[in-house]
C-alpha cells in the first residue's frame, strides 16, 4: 500500500489505547483523572508506539454512567477539562503522530439533556418525539416484555403525561428515537462540529441497538452463553433491527468527505460474527466493529484459531478487522484469560498484535494490569449494583499505577482517588520501564515489530499446522507460533530467524536465531516465509 492510501486508512496494522479517562492520570489533584492529565502522558505514549488514543466519554454528563448518559453533546465535561484542553490534547497528540478518537453515545441520552427536559414537559413538546413514549398495556403495566441491562423493567413511567418512556439502561438514560429524522439530523451536526475540530473518529456505543421494533414486540427468552446478559431475553426487537445500518451508511458518507477520512468503530456487541460483519456494509458503513466473541472465546488455541478464521471468512473483502480482549464494561484480560498468570498475558499480547487488522490495548494492558477488588459499598457504578463482586465493572476501571508510591503516581500525595488503587508496589509503569525482562518492555517491543511489519496494511493470514495446543500462522512477512499449553511444546524448526520471544531470558539457545522449541506458554515471533519442519 502506498503512503497515501496508508494516510488515508490510517488504522490499517494500527495500534489504538483506550484510556479511561477518570482513571488514567489526575493533573490537578482532586482524585480524578483529567484531560490535562492526558496531555501530560503523551509522551509515554508515543515511546510505547500507540497510533491513536480513543477516550472514554469527555462530554458533559451527571455521572451516573460515568460519561454515557450525556447532557450536551458539543462540549467537555467540566470535570475533566475544557474545551481548550481538548483541542490542545488534538494538536499535542498530532504532533508526536497520534490521532484522537472520542467516544459517540447516539443509543440514548441523559435524562438531563435539554432535549429530554422539554421532551417529558407534555405530550406536545418540541422534542417529544427524540425518545421512545408508549401508553400502558391494556390493563395496566408496562408496554412490553423488554429489560434494561440491569434485568429490570426498560420503561419508567412519566406521570405528567401518563406514559411511559424507554430506558435499555438505567432510568436516568432515556433511548432516543431514531425514527425521528430530528435526531438524524442532530446527530449529522454533531459529527461534523467534532470531525473540524479535527477529532479522528469515534468509538460508538451500543452500535447495535439505534433502532427498536416500531410495534413494540417482546423479546423472546434468551439462551445460555457469556453474552446472555441480565435481562434473560434476547434483544430481538429492542435492539439490533436492520434499520440502524442506515444511520451508519449516512455517518460513513460524512466521513468520507473529511481528509484523511474519519474513522467509525462500532460497540457491536452481537454474539454472531456475520451480523458483526454486516456493520462493515458494502464497505459503506463502519470501518471497524468490535470483535466480542472473540473476546469471550475461551484462551485456547483451538478456540481463538477458530474464531479469527470464522472472523476473517466473515468479513467482506477488504475490511479491517479488529482486536481487542479488555475494555471498561469486563474483566480485564489478564484476569479473565490468565488469571493473574503474566507469562499468559504476554502471549495474549503477541498473538494479538500479530493478527491482521487493528489492535487495541485498554490502559494497562501495557503492564499485565488486573482487575482490582472493589470493597463492598466502594463501586462507583450504578449499573453494576446487585451483581456479583467479581463481575463489577469497576474492578477494570482503577487508576493506572505510575510509580510505586502511596499514591501510584496516578494523583497527588495523600489525596484518596475515586476508585481505589490496586496493588501496584512490584508491578507499575516505572519498574517496568526500567526492566528490559518486563511485560512494557516486551509490549514496546511488540508494538515496534507490529508497526514495522504491519503498518498502513490488512496482513494476509494463513493458518498453519502445528503441535496439538499450539497455534502456529503467518501473517505478512511474519511466522506466529503460540504455545496455549503449561508444556513445552516441540515444533521440528521455524525457518527464519527470530524476531521476538513472550520469554523472558535475555537470550535463546538457538545460535542462529531459530525456534526449535517453546516453553510453556511461549510464544515467538519469526522473519519469513517458513513453516514447522
Amino acid at each position: 500500500m502506498n503512503a497515501h492510501a496508508a494516510g488515508q486508512r490510517w488504522w490499517h496494522g494500527a495500534t489504538l489505547y483506550q484510556i479511561y479517562v477518570r482513571s488514567w492520570r489526575d493533573s490537578n489533584g482532586d482524585g480524578y483523572g483529567d484531560l490535562r492529565g492526558v496531555i501530560g502522558g503523551l509522551d509515554y505514549l508515543a515511546w510505547l508506539g500507540v497510533d491513536g488514543i480513543w477516550l472514554s466519554p469527555t462530554m458533559p454528563s451527571p455521572d451516573h454512567d460515568w460519561g454515557y448518559d450525556v447532557s450536551d453533546y458539543l462540549a467537555v465535561h467540566p470535570d475533566l477539562g475544557t474545551m481548550d484542553d481538548l483541542d490542545e490534547l488534538v494538536a499535542q497528540a498530532g504532533r508526536r503522530g497520534m490521532r484522537v478518537l472520542l467516544d459517540l453515545v447516539p443509543n440514548h441520552t441523559s435524562s438531563a439533556h435539554p432535549w429530554f427536559v422539554d421532551a417529558r414537559s407534555g405530550r406536545g413538546a418540541a422534542h417529544r418525539g427524540y425518545y421512545i413514549w408508549a401508553d400502558p398495556a391494556p390493563g395496566g403495566g408496562y408496554p412490553n416484555n423488554w429489560r434494561s441491562v440491569t434485568g429490570a423493567p426498560a420503561w419508567t413511567f412519566d406521570d405528567a403525561s401518563g406514559q411511559y418512556y424507554l430506558n435499555n439502561f438505567l432510568p436516568s438514560q432515556p433511548d432516543l428515537n431514531w425514527r425521528e429524522p430530528a435526531v438524524h439530523a442532530e446527530f449529522g451536526a454533531i459529527l461534523r462540529f467534532w470531525f473540524g475540530r479535527g477529532i479522528a473518529g469515534f468509538r460508538i456505543d451500543v452500535a447495535q441497538g439505534l433502532y427498536k421494533d416500531e410495534a413494540l414486540r417482546d423479546d423472546p427468552p434468551a439462551g445460555k452463553g457469556r453474552m446472555a446478559g441480565r435481562s434473560g431475553l434476547t434483544q430481538v426487537h429492542s435492539a439490533n433491527r436492520p434499520e440502524s445500518h442506515g444511520v451508519f451508511r449516512d455517518w460513513r458518507a460524512i466521513a468520507e468527505t473529511y481528509s484523511p477520512p474519519r474513522l467509525l468503530l462500532g460497540e457491536t456487541w452481537v454474539s454472531d460474527l456475520a451480523r458483526m460483519a454486516a456493520f462493515h456494509g458494502h464497505g459503506d458503513e463502519l470501518q471497524l466493529t468490535f470483535n466480542f466473541p472473540a473476546i469471550f472465546a475461551d484462551f485456547t488455541a483451538g478456540a481463538l484459531s477458530g474464531v479469527v478464521a470464522e472472523t476473517l471468512a466473515a468479513l467482506p473483502a477488504g475490511e479491517c478487522p479488529v482486536w481487542t480482549a479488555s475494555n471498561h464494561d469486563i474483566s480485564r484480560f489478564p484476569t479473565r484469560w490468565c488469571g493473574g498468570d503474566e507469562a499468559k498475558a504476554r502471549l495474549a499480547l503477541l498473538v494479538l498484535a500479530t493478527l491482521p487488522g487493528t489492535f487495541v490495548l485498554y490502559y494497562g494492558d501495557e503492564i499485565a494490569m488486573t482487575d482490582v477488588n472493589i470493597p463492598a459499598g466502594g463501586s462507583r457504578d450504578e449499573i453494576s449494583a446487585g451483581v456479583p463482586a467479581a463481575t463489577v465493572r469497576d474492578r477494570a476501571r482503577t487508576p493506572m499505577p505510575w510509580d510505586a508510591s502511596p499514591s501510584a503516581g496516578f494523583t497527588a500525595p495523600g489525596v484518596r482517588p475515586w476508585l481505589p488503587i490496586g496493588e501496584h508496589a512490584g508491578s507499575n509503569v516505572a519498574s517496568q520501564r526500567d526492566d528490559p525482562a518486563s511485560t512494557l518492555r516486551f509490549c514496546r517491543d511488540l508494538l515496534a515489530l507490529r508497526r514495522a511489519e504491519f503498518g498502513g496494511t490488512i496482513a494476509a493470514y494463513t493458518q498453519l499446522p502445528g503441535p496439538p495446543g499450539v497455534w502456529v500462522y503467518r501473517a505478512g512477512g511474519v511466522v506466529v507460533a503460540a504455545n496455549f499449553t503449561g508444556e513445552p511444546a516441540c515444533l521440528g524448526e521455524l525457518a527464519g530467524p527470530l524476531l521476538l520471544s513472550t520469554s523472558r531470558a535475555a537470550a535463546r539457545p538457538e545460535p542462529a536465531g531459530q525456534a526449535s522449541r517453546l516453553g510453556a506458554w511461549e510464544g515467538v515471533i519469526v522473519r519469513g516465509g517458513g513453516a514447522v519442519t
